[in-house]
């Protein structure tokens, strides 16, 4: 369990250098246009937005360089809003654990997406 809360921690860190700000990063699409690549309507994530804007965006640049379908990217995208809507919301923490625990699978995979085609994560 250790071992997860360490992968998770070092994934999370990662992701704060190498992905955009809610608050504009030139050259990245907002995350209005990343919701939107599949949806016309876009989902209030409150606080967890940041967190999932870096996910949505490390599964654009996978996307992006042909590691993802846009079929898979909009069901990840999916998958996401849909959870959210259950249980990231939710005031029970045991509902709100089990969307942290979700999410950071999530979040995991997205970055093991985006490695895969980037060579700046890759780096040493």
């Amino acid at each position: 369990m250790r071992g997860l809360l360490m992968i998770g921690a070092a994934v999370l860190l990662t992701g704060c250098v190498s992905s955009p700000s809610l608050s504009g990063t030139r050259g990245a699409p907002s995350f209005e246009s990343l919701q939107q690549m599949c949806t016309a309507q876009t989902v209030d994530y409150g606080k967890d937005a940041q967190g999932v804007y870096e996910v949505l965006f490390d599964a654009y640049v996978a996307n992006r360089r042909g590691r993802l379908s846009n079929e898979d990217f909009c069901a990840f995208q999916a998958s996401i809003a849909q959870r959210h809507a259950s249980e990231g919301v939710s005031t029970d923490p045991h509902m709100r654990n089990q969307w942290v625990e979700f999410f950071t699978t999530q979040r995991t995979k997205a970055l093991s997406w985006r490695a895969a085609v980037d060579p700046t994560l890759r780096s040493g």
